[in-house]
C-alpha cells in the first residue's frame, strides 16, 4: 500500500528494512487517499499486475523473506496466496493491517476472510493488534482464544500486539505451538502514533532475513519500534510518524 504521507505502507516498509541495512523490493497492492489524520480512500491494484511484479522479482532476485501488509482486495489475496505456494521456502511476516490506528476499517467482510483462508495459514510470523485479531476471528473474546484461533488456521507464530496492563505498561506477546513463547513488556508512549505495524512487521522480516532466530528477531524489532516511537515527529495536524532512523538524530 502507498501511503503519501510516509508513515504506512511502502514507504514505512523501505525504511524499517534499510536501517536494518537489507533492501527493500517492493510490491504496491493498492492506492491511498490519506493525511496524517484519517483515511480517505484506498484504490487496489489490478491483481493481475501484482502477480507480474511480484513474479518478475521472484524470478530474478534471491528473496530471503516476504513481508506482506495491507493487500486492497480479495482477487490480490488470492494471487499473492498462489505466488505463496510457489515459494514455499521463503517465510512469510503478514501483517493484516485491517484496520487504521485512528480507527478506519481498511478491508471488509469478503477481504478479511479471503485473508483468513489463504493468507493466514501462510505466515510464519502473523504480526497483529487485539482490534485486528478480533476482525479475523469475531467469536473471540480474550487474547487465549484469539492465539487458539489463529493457530487453528495454520500459522506458525503469532506476535500480538498491544495488550495495556494498569498502568503504563503495553504488553506484546509471541505464541507459537499454541503456546506462549514470550511476553515482552514495554511503557507505554503517551503520543497518538500511526505506522508502528509496518515499523514493527518490516522490521522483523529484514531481521529474520539477516539470519536471526524468530525470538531475537521479534525482540529485536520491538526495541527497534519502540525506540522510534520515542522519537517521533508530527508532520502534520494528526498523529505521529516513527522515527525509523531515529538515531542520525540523537545528538540535535
Amino acid at each position: 500500500m502507498h501511503d503519501p504521507t510516509g508513515a504506512t505502507g511502502i514507504a514505512a516498509d523501505i525504511e524499517a528494512i534499510s536501517s536494518q541495512a537489507c533492501h527493500a523490493c517492493t510490491i504496491i497492492t493498492c492506492l491511498s487517499v490519506q493525511d496524517s489524520q484519517m483515511v480517505s480512500s484506498l484504490i487496489p491494484i489490478d491483481a493481475d499486475i501484482i502477480a507480474q511484479s511480484a513474479r518478475s522479482v521472484l524470478e530474478d532476485m534471491p528473496v530471503d523473506v516476504i513481508k506482506i501488509g495491507l493487500v486492497g482486495s480479495d482477487e490480490a489475496v488470492q494471487v499473492i496466496h498462489d505466488i505463496l505456494q510457489d515459494y514455499p521456502d521463503i517465510p512469510v511476516v503478514y501483517e493484516p493491517m485491517l484496520v487504521s490506528s485512528n480507527g478506519v476499517e481498511l478491508a471488509e467482510g469478503d477481504m478479511i476472510e479471503a485473508a483468513r483462508e489463504l493468507l493466514v495459514p501462510l505466515a510464519h510470523i502473523l504480526t497483529l493488534n487485539t482490534v485486528e485479531a478480533g476482525m479475523i476471528l469475531p467469536e473471540a473474546d480474550n487474547p487465549a482464544a484469539m492465539m487458539n484461533g489463529l493457530m487453528d488456521m495454520g500459522c506458525d507464530h503469532v506476535l500480538l500486539s498491544g495488550r495495556r496492563e494498569a498502568g503504563d505498561t503495553v504488553i506484546n506477546t509471541l505464541y507459537h505451538n499454541y503456546r506462549i513463547i514470550e511476553e515482552f513488556e514495554w511503557p507505554r508512549l503517551t503520543r497518538e502514533f500511526y505506522g508502528a505495524g509496518c515499523t514493527l512487521s518490516s522490521s522483523l522480516a529484514a531481521l529474520l532475513a539477516l539470519g536471526l532466530d524468530d525470538l531475537s528477531a521479534c525482540r529485536e524489532a520491538q526495541s527497534y519500534c519502540w525506540q522510534s516511537l520515542k522519537h517521533a515527529s508530527r508532520y502534520g495536524m494528526g498523529q505521529y510518524q516513527p522515527a525509523r532512523f531515529y538515531w542520525m538524530h540523537e545528538d540535535e
